[in-house]
């Protein structure tokens, strides 16, 4: 689905972007899947995303189908206003694909809860209706507890499961966090939460880097600049930090690495340099950040890979804990879903190396992922036949 999106700036002047979403598939649910505001969203990364994204709603065990959206529109910039009237236009011709029992879409980068408030606000204007029609929403209007920690916090339970097979804990291991967004932010949070130590945040200028470790009190600041003022990470003060412009932070010494930035962040040079700084756990937040030549140096030097596909599956996780508490017309505790969300976690790891062991590559956790998931998805399809 292609479409137009107009919508006047401040300026009053008429702007246009493009508008997409792949159905990718409904085979185990509805479709479900993020929408992603920002300039480089074409129709070739949607299409990709909407494929990784079948694998992954597979691999929660819960039912979900797949699909994935967005615009070439970058909030970054814009004030409220333009960001509303983009959200209103954008949801004007969406809105009659999508529904509670249809597709289901979510936020991504560029869409947060601001976004999402604006595009059910339309929606439920032009609609109509109060439903369950997109998760990711406020608290005060449908929306789930931890839904925006559920990401993070998900990397994190799945990243204890690695460490549980070889009878490890996270307990004072130094880890090495990209990103300082949404994923980044819980990402660490929980880390602090389990007794590791996170040394390192980044954005797209560089990294910060903390000797002793991220505080509470630092991270708290970093989101306030983040999600408040909007700011970069070079404006962040503090005696505790080091910032580094235009480096990535892998050649930090830790034995774990976890990024949560954006899609071919590690490259092969940067996992030559991870196993360099005695990294031996990779576990990835973002969607797709280390590439093919990257993910193949991780196999072949006896990494413990956590996928992308399998390890951030928590926030589209806790996106099905969110329609359902839309369906029955009650909302869970915090406890509740955080306590869901891991045992989700679990299941999914012990899937994935459940399959990775029955090719006799227990700790190839790509393949175990790849593998599970298919025969989830194939198994349904032919049991429905040729629809």
């Amino acid at each position: 689905i292609i479409f137009r999106v107009p919508w006047i700036d401040d300026n009053g002047k008429i702007q246009i972007n493009r508008g997409y979403r792949v159905q990718f598939s409904s085979t185990l649910g509805p479709y479900k899947g993020g929408l992603r505001f920002t300039d480089n969203v074409n129709l070739s990364i949607v299409k990709f995303l909407g494929f990784e994204q079948t694998f992954k709603n597979a691999l929660t065990g819960l039912p979900l189908g797949s699909g994935k959206g967005g615009s070439d529109f970058s909030p970054k910039g814009k004030s409220d206003n333009e960001v509303m009237r983009f959200c209103q236009s954008f949801m004007t011709e969406l809105y009659r694909h999508i529904g509670p029992n249809t597709d289901v879409p979510a936020g991504d980068i560029g869409v947060g809860g601001r976004e999402i408030g604006y595009l059910f606000g339309q929606y439920k204007r032009i609609s109509d209706s109060f439903s369950g029609v997109l998760t990711g929403k406020g608290e005060d209007f449908g929306g789930s507890a931890i839904r925006p920690e559920a990401t993070g916090y998900g990397v994190v339970f799945y990243l204890e499961e690695m460490l549980k097979s070889e009878d490890e804990d996270l307990k004072g291991k130094r880890v090495l966090v990209s990103g300082s967004g949404n994923v980044a932010q819980y990402t660490v949070e929980k880390l602090l939460q389990k007794g590791a130590v996170p040394v390192t945040m980044s954005d797209s200028n560089g990294y910060l880097y903390f000797e002793n470790g991220i505080s509470k009190e630092d991270l708290k600041s970093i989101m306030e600049l983040k999600n408040e003022k909007r700011g970069r990470l070079k404006d962040f003060k503090s005696n505790n930090a080091k910032y580094h412009d235009g480096k990535k932070p892998w050649s930090e010494k830790a034995e774990i690495a976890a990024p949560c930035a954006t899609q071919n962040e590690i490259e092969e040079k940067d996992a030559k340099r991870l196993k360099e700084s005695g990294v031996k756990y990779i576990v990835e937040g973002a969607n797709m950040p280390s590439t093919p030549e990257a993910v193949h140096f991780f196999l072949k030097n006896d990494f413990y890979f956590g996928p992308a596909k399998a390890a951030n599956l928590g926030g589209v996780a806790c996106s099905l804990f969110e329609m359902s508490q839309n369906s029955i017309r009650l909302q869970w505790t915090r406890n509740d879903v955080e306590e869901k969300l891991q045992q989700v976690m679990k299941n999914c790891y012990d899937r994935c190396r459940k399959a990775a062991e029955s090719i006799g590559e227990p700790k190839n956790l790509l393949a175990g992922a790849n593998l599970s998931a298919f025969k989830k998805v194939s198994k349904a399809m032919i049991a429905q036949g040729a629809v």
